[in-house]
């Protein structure tokens, strides 16, 4: 079969796999947040708050060139969707951003078989990888892309760098080929991460939201090209940060059927990239329009969602209550 039908098959498939159903824990006692499974569970639970509900300031150098910025917004997106990856990794729903929060470490990632101490993974695990499992349980601490020493030349003009991550997609966790551009774009992302690094900042509605918006302008301009097997891709990144919105908003009324509205005319458009990109770039402008109001309505709910400290403290608190 040929390998971009394939890749655009995996990714309409699995990133529904990973969005539809999220509402559905809402009725659970615990926080349906994907990222629990991989937070320490022995962190006292103020700290588990603080760890849900901020993330490392993002230490990104943003060059002059405007097709430079376009690639590092299509990396940026893609090093947070799970659907660029893999096996076990992609269906658990981990991405590059799970291990690499904002491009920097994670001192509390723990997945079981993959982790020892916290912050630590294995990354010639079996349980990732067919191509790179070694059988053997060596972790080692996730690495800080942005102040670590670089093991890699990230020099643009050079392709070092894209040889690594393409090694890190297709063997250390058993992804599919992806498409030129795309891989392109994450390279100049992880080559853009640098600089000078803030505080700790929230996490917020508008900022996830704008995660999903910047997705969609690359998933456009892929349409235009037409690339279809990287606008896949980006759709899905889209879908998969919609989860995201959708996790945070499961106990709030409204805002979880917008999102699962949303999404469902995505995984519309998906199907009508495939056919028809010129149709499918008309609908994904119909459709950022709607999104703007989302977004309103979500920025205005914020507080009574899992972006707020306070909620997410006492749905935790509720959860470990006799």
């Amino acid at each position: 079969m040929d390998q971009r039908r394939t890749f655009t098959a995996f990714v309409v498939t699995l990133v529904s796999a990973l969005v539809v159903g999220i509402a559905g824990a809402a009725s659970l006692k615990s926080p349906p947040l994907r990222e629990i499974r991989w937070t320490d569970h022995d962190l006292p639970r103020a700290e588990t708050v603080r760890a849900l509900t901020t993330e490392p300031a993002e230490c990104l150098v943003t060059p002059v060139d405007l097709a430079q910025q376009e690639k590092i917004a299509i990396g940026r997106a893609v090093f947070r969707s799970p659907l660029l990856l893999g096996g076990q990794a992609a269906r658990a729903g981990v991405s590059c951003a799970s291990c690499h929060r904002a491009g920097r470490g994670n001192p509390h990632f723990v997945f079981p078989g993959v982790s020892d101490a916290p912050g630590t993974a294995d990354v010639t695990s079996s349980l990732f990888s067919s191509k790179r499992g070694d059988g053997i349980f060596n972790p080692r601490p996730i690495p800080d892309l942005v102040v670590d020493p670089a093991t890699v030349d990230r020099n643009p003009a050079k392709t070092d760098l894209n040889r690594f991550i393409h090694g890190q997609i297709v063997e250390e966790f058993d992804g599919l080929e992806p498409p030129a551009a795309v891989l392109d774009g994450l390279a100049a992302y992880v080559g853009a991460l640098g600089g000078r690094c803030g505080s700790d900042v929230a996490r917020t509605a508008m900022a996830e939201a704008g995660e999903v918006k910047a997705a969609i302008q690359a998933a456009r301009q892929f349409l235009a090209v037409p690339d279809q097997p990287a606008a896949h891709l980006l759709i899905a990144a889209a879908r998969s940060a919609l989860g995201r919105l959708d996790e945070r908003y499961a106990r709030v009324s409204g805002i979880d059927r917008r999102l699962a509205a949303r999404d469902g005319e995505l995984q519309q458009v998906q199907a009508l990239a495939t056919t028809a990109p010129t149709s499918a770039i008309g609908a994904l402008d119909r459709w950022k329009r709607r999104f703007d109001k989302d977004t309103e309505a979500m920025v205005a709910a914020q507080d009574r969602s899992f972006y707020s400290a306070r909620m997410l403290e006492a749905a935790l608190l509720a959860t470990h209550s006799p």
